[in-house]
């Protein structure tokens, strides 16, 4: 029996960050994962590898039909598949080597098994040389999240994958099906398109990307149709049967209502669930909702005393940036008795190109809601950095307080999106207005002077429109 101030179950970047804070805040700190590397989900089979192969699959369409503009000019330009997974996976690699390293920097000790809460404080680690007994005052839970299941459609890993899956073809196929039109499927049906398969995806929803802002799934929903993807929206999925051996299987996915659709393979992204099951919850108690998510407080407490959760086991966005706060506000609450995150502050990006980014209130939940707004939009198309870059698509639009003037909600579509929403939250997250941004200075020529433009647009004063 060993015994801790802290047990930590799930190395993600909710798992791991939570680790470090508490080491740096004095607490001896156990780390319990039952993969052999650490980093979880988004590290090994998530954010890094999909962003990896977003690089360079977009270099590769560059340098096919991109770059004549610029007055470069290539040869015959060829795949190399092998090369482009080698360096994905050696991205991977790193990362999670340095997740290891910060292991050992901050003294956290490292258990590799699954884990199982026998009793409040006592988490059993059931590992290859058997098991070994936890004991602490504190347990925090974050063991991330997998991809959800749809009826009627068997993963069996070859021919229909998830995401993990999608990530690792040894060959670019030639019908490329994508169920679901979120952040995952439209960025894995992305990278594909781009390497030569014929795309098709398939949204249960009317629009893509539900949940944003609807006018930035309609400018995003343009975009990917002018790259050759294809979309049919409002489609139920019911079935898909593997048929045919060898080189010629392949997947029939029954669409209800119309016609099927034949696919080399098929990817299914149709959400997320949350990883509660073995971790002996029933056996201590602990409670979880109808989605078989974890029941905590403000302070990410569950009903049983000593035992936390945070990032995709509770409610909120399955997002890596969600799961690191939530971390760092559960030790801080811990340790100190504070931590807060503000959920309506957590941005989302989508990697595609162009990127899509957003944070804050939509239009139509203001709407919904009756909160008087303005709002301010700038095009791409009038700055002068995007028109050096040749990356004119876009906008940004920011939607302010009729009455206040403060920053209800930024989205934007456009390049570098992912970098441009840190600022929008962090005017945000201080309650910043309109007229603030506005009045900020922006150097020029920047993709950053997209954002004053369209604060100044609120109050119709934005400058190069």
């Amino acid at each position: 029996m060993a015994t801790h101030d802290l047990i930590v179950i799930g190395a993600g970047p909710g798992g791991y960050v939570a680790a470090i804070r508490a080491a740096q805040l004095g607490l001896d700190v156990a780390l319990v994962e039952k993969e052999a590397s650490l980093g979880g989900t988004c590290l090994r089979v998530g954010c890094i590898p999909s962003k990896a192969l977003l690089e360079s699959s977009e270099r590769y369409a560059e340098a096919r039909h991109g770059l004549d503009a610029h007055g470069v000019k290539f040869g015959d330009v060829s795949l190399d598949l092998p090369a482009m997974m080698e360096r994905k996976d050696g991205v991977v690699k790193a990362n999670t080597d340095g997740v290891a390293f910060l292991m050992k920097k901050n003294k956290i000790t490292v258990h590799t098994g699954s884990a199982e809460l026998t009793a409040p404080g006592t988490v059993t680690v059931h590992g290859a040389k058997g098991d070994t007994e936890l004991v602490a005052e504190n347990v925090l839970i974050a063991t991330g999240s997998r991809p959800a299941p749809l009826p009627g459609v068997e993963v069996d890993g070859t021919i229909v994958v998830d995401s993990t899956g999608a990530l690792a073809f040894d060959a670019v196929p030639d019908r490329f099906a994508v169920i679901g039109a979120g952040y995952i499927g439209l960025e894995l049906g992305s990278v594909w398109s781009r390497l030569g398969s014929n795309v098709t995806v398939l949204e249960y929803m009317d629009r893509i990307l539900p949940g944003m802002d609807a006018g930035l799934a309609k400018d995003a929903l343009k975009a990917f149709k002018k790259q050759g993807l294809q979309f049919e929206l409002g489609a139920k999925v019911t079935q898909a049967t593997l048929k045919g051996r060898g080189k010629k299987r392949h997947a029939v996915i029954e669409i209800d209502g119309r016609d099927p659709l034949e696919a080399d393979r098929v990817l299914l992204a149709v959400g997320r669930q949350p990883n509660t099951e073995g971790l002996g919850l029933e056996t201590v108690g602990v409670a979880t909702d109808e989605r078989g998510r974890i029941t905590v407080d403000a302070a990410f407490r569950t009903n049983v005393p000593g035992v936390s959760a945070i990032g995709d086991v509770i409610p909120g966005p399955m997002l890596a940036h969600k799961a690191e706060e939530d971390a760092v506000a559960a030790i801080e609450g811990i340790v100190t008795g504070v931590g807060h995150v503000d959920y309506d502050l957590i941005p989302g990006i989508v990697y595609t190109e162009p990127e899509i980014a957003t944070v804050g209130a939509t239009e139509e939940a203001l709407k919904e809601a009756g909160t008087p707004y303005k709002k301010g939009t700038f095009p791409y198309q009038a700055n002068g950095r995007a028109r050096a870059m040749d990356r004119t698509e876009g906008n940004v639009k920011i939607l302010a307080h009729a009455e206040t003037d403060r920053i209800l909600g930024v989205h934007v579509i456009g390049a570098r999106a992912g970098d441009l929403i840190a600022e929008a939250t962090a005017a945000m997250t201080f309650g910043a207005s309109a007229e603030d941004l506005a009045r900020t200075v922006h150097a020029h020529p920047t993709l950053a002077e997209t954002l004053k433009e369209a604060a100044l647009a609120v109050d119709g004063a934005a400058l190069h429109i």
